[in-house]
């Protein structure tokens, strides 16, 4: 990671292919998001460093660098907890990743030559944080996507923190800690289904007791974190393959089974019946190593 302070501001050189409005128009496709807001291109966000809560103004400069302004008297005092926070805006928008060799291949292949162009200098935008990424993922499973957002809303501001400023509330997730403390019953004011809440909540105890973690999944190799993920009660290969790409980032993760994977193929080939797991594993054959961007691509074309 590359960065350095000036004025108390952490700014952070940009790599190539990066294009901060194609991420901006990614975090602004759901107005009922609640973990940052987005406005005249400046992303208002709380960073969560174990207890530390940080609200952070981030911009990107003329001179094509991320600027991270601290707001509210929230700047860590500990540069150790400052560099944390580096880490998590390298790992929400990939920034040490080069994806020269994804747009080498992505220009010359049929499906991902019009999101490439049209979407240059997207990132697949993380979760870095594995208690919200699962959480997210089990929200998610077989709703559609508003509804998905509405019932994230209605979980984070019954269960999270926040720090206030200038008349706004700026949310924290909930801690899997606190989660963990929790029966069904406690959820049972969020419109989601009992079984979610168990998920959720099954999930939490197992990261309160350090079955799980973030550390253990990326000792591993790919295999064995599906294969691990999906022995969790509640995550499926859909689930577990979302993890591994937004939070874990495994290049390698494919939710083929993903209905938006689905349909943007569809769409893009003019197709009258959406495309079999067979017909997508054919059209991804030059995506290897480079899955889980050509499927973020994808699904750019319609969400």
């Amino acid at each position: 990671m590359i960065w350095h302070e000036n004025n108390n501001e952490i700014v952070i050189p940009l790599p190539n292919h990066f294009d901060m409005n194609a991420n901006l128009n990614y975090l602004l496709r759901e107005k009922n998001e609640c973990m940052y807001e987005v406005e005249n291109d400046v992303i208002t966000k709380v960073i969560a460093i174990g207890e530390m809560r940080s609200l952070v103004q981030i911009s990107v400069s003329q001179h094509n660098q991320m600027i991270v302004q601290f707001l509210n008297d929230s700047r860590p005092n500990d540069k150790r907890i400052r560099q944390q926070i580096v880490k998590y805006i390298y790992e929400w928008f990939d920034l040490e990743n080069d994806l020269t060799p994804f747009y080498d291949m992505a220009t010359t292949d049929p499906l991902l030559e019009m999101p490439a162009r049209k979407f240059y200098g997207l990132r697949v935008v993380g979760i870095p944080h594995l208690f919200e990424a699962l959480c997210w993922g089990v929200i998610g499973q077989q709703i559609n996507l508003a509804f998905a957002y509405s019932l994230k809303k209605q979980f984070v501001e019954s269960l999270g923190d926040y720090i206030e400023w200038k008349g706004k509330k700026y949310w924290v997730f909930p801690t899997y800690e606190r989660i963990a403390q929790l029966t069904p019953t406690d959820l049972a004011d969020i419109k989601m289904t009992a079984k979610k809440s168990e998920y959720i909540i099954g999930i939490a105890k197992l990261m309160e007791n350090g079955a799980l973690s973030k550390e253990k999944l990326l000792a591993m190799n790919f295999k064995d974190a599906e294969k691990s993920l999906i022995q969790i009660r509640g995550i499926g290969p859909w689930t577990a393959n979302y993890v591994l790409m937004r939070c874990l980032r495994f290049q390698t993760a494919f939710p083929i089974d993903d209905v938006g994977l689905i349909n943007s193929i569809k769409v893009l080939r003019n197709m009258t019946q959406k495309p079999t797991k067979d017909e997508i594993l054919e059209l991804s054959v030059n995506w290897k190593n480079w899955e889980s961007y050509a499927t973020f691509y994808l699904w750019r074309v319609l969400y």
